[in-house]
This record gives C-alpha cells, sequence and structure tokens, in this order.
C-alpha cells in the first residue's frame, strides 16, 4: 500500500526533493507550501500523486486544520515531513527578541502543532514516521549561528524525548542533520543589526552564507533516497546526519565533548553530600 506523505516547505531545497523521491516510490504527497503556484510543475506532472495545499506552519489553527482534512480525504497519514524553515545569521547580542521567536516559530512551535495534530491518527493505526529535518547545527554551533542552532537543539531535544514516548507505539521518529547541501537555505538567510565588535568571529559565517551559496557539495536528491532508506530500515536510526562535512563535524564534536568530560570529570563527580 503506498504512503500518504505531508511534506512542509515542500516547493525546494529538501521538501521538493523528498516530495520527488516518494512519488518515484509509487506514494501520495500532500505537499504544503505558503504559495501553491511554486509547485505548479510538479502537481502537473503528477496530478493524482501531489496535491499543493497552501499553509504557513506558524498559523497554528491552519495547521491543525491542514492535518484533518488530509486525514478526511486520504484516510490516513503515513509520514510528516517538517522541512519548513529558513537560516539566521548574527551573533547573540545581535539578535532581537523578536528574530529569535520568528525562528522558534518557524523551525520549532509549527513543527511542534503539526505532531500534535497528527499522533492521534498515527496512534489509531500503531503506525506511521515523523521525520525532523534538523541540521549539523542541532548537534554543535559557532559564531553567527547561535539563535539558529538554538532552534535546532531545541527540535532535537524534543524529538528525542518523543521517540522515547512513541516507538512502541510503531511510530518512528528520524532526526535530519544535513551539512552544506544545495538548497536555498542560505538564499533566504536573515541578519541581524551588525555590532563591530563581533566582526571578527561572526565575519566569516556572514560572509560564508553569501559565497558558498550554490557551490555546497551535498545533492538534496541524494539525501532524500538516505531518508527513504532509513526510513524503509528495520531499525531506523533517531538521527541521520547527511554529508561529509556533517559526518566529520558532529564526530569531531563527539570526541570534543568526550575529552572535555574526562578532563572534569572528577569535580563533576565530586559533587554530592558527605555521607
Amino acid at each position: 500500500m503506498s504512503r500518504v506523505w505531508l511534506v512542509t516547505g515542500a516547493n525546494s531545497g529538501f521538501g521538493r526533493a523528498i516530495t520527488e523521491a516518494a512519488v518515484n516510490a509509487g506514494d501520495v504527497v500532500v505537499a504544503a507550501v505558503r504559495r501553491t503556484k511554486t509547485l505548479a510543475d510538479v502537481v502537473a506532472a503528477h496530478p493524482d500523486q501531489v496535491e499543493a495545499v497552501a499553509l504557513d506552519v506558524t498559523d497554528l489553527a491552519a495547521v491543525e486544520a491542514t492535518i484533518d482534512d488530509l486525514v478526511a480525504r486520504h484516510g490516513r497519514i503515513d509520514v510528516v515531513v517538517n522541512n519548513a524553515g529558513r537560516s539566521h545569521v548574527g551573533a547573540f547580542e545581535e539578535t532581537t527578541d523578536e528574530e529569535l521567536r520568528s525562528l522558534f516559530d518557524v523551525h520549532v512551535f509549527g513543527p511542534a502543532a503539526l505532531i500534535r495534530a497528527a499522533l492521534p491518527h498515527m496512534r489509531a493505526r500503531r503506525s506511521g514516521a515523523i521525520v525532523q529535518l534538523s541540521s549539523m547545527g542541532g548537534q554543535l554551533s559557532f559564531a553567527g549561528f547561535s539563535a539558529y542552532s538554538g532552534t535546532k537543539f531545541a527540535l532535537e531535544g524534543l524529538s528525542e524525548g518523543l521517540a522515547d514516548e512513541v516507538n512502541r507505539l510503531g511510530i518512528k521518529v528520524l532526526i535530519v542533520e544535513p551539512g552544506a547541501f544545495r538548497t536555498g537555505l542560505w538564499g533566504s538567510t536573515s541578519r541581524s543589526t551588525e555590532i563591530g565588535d563581533y566582526a571578527e568571529s561572526v565575519g566569516p559565517t556572514r560572509r560564508l552564507v553569501v559565497d558558498a551559496d550554490g557551490t555546497q557539495a551535498g545533492d538534496p536528491a541524494k539525501a532524500a533516497a538516505a531518508i527513504l532508506t532509513a526510513l524503509d530500515a528495520t531499525e531506523t536510526p533517531l538521527r541521520l546526519p547527511l554529508g561529509a562535512d556533517s559526518v566529520d563535524a558532529v564526530s569531531g564534536h563527539l570526541d570534543q565533548i568526550r575529552t572535555e568530560l574526562t578532563r572534569w570529570e572528577k569535580v563533576a563527580r565530586d559533587t554530592a553530600f558527605d555521607d
């Protein structure tokens, strides 16, 4: 039986690649985008498998209505892909409360609403999968990406706890951690007003998202194939770093954490009450 997917941000990058991969697998995709005309070519090519629906994931009432309508028409929802998002560059001090909250709305509260709306249907069938498009920035961060990574760290913490709650109900959770892929993410990067003292630390990051855009090594189509492979595996991983840069960065970060933990282990352990 073909699966029914909901993919947010389906008009470009990973969202479009995942939509096309699911279609090629014989599945049905409800592709959620802010402007449905941006998916006209995909819908025209696969009218029986792809339906574009207008959805802003920060509109929480619309999120629930979208899930209810999807289930009413298709009878079930098998896979939710929380992909919609954007990037942001700025030192933490430069980042305004409005900018930070806006990022959390897109990367945390929107996905949370979609998950809550979809879970009752998945629980009823004891089947389903939730795919969270995070980033290698959900495992580590550096100058200029504090706000962006903050949202991805939050998404990953939410997802790890969620996985422990629903895995015994037949529902999979997959956190995808891409490195630099040739998507439109960096082209849609917002930027905080600059403070001169951060030019040395954040400046290279500001230049990176401009100079490297369009030359990233990662192929979104190959990423989508890897995601489907992971979902179809008997033991789907909780986390899936994608791209050599992500694998290397996450591995190096884990080594760094282990080294620091070992160095401070005695101090950390010696904090209990004396008997």
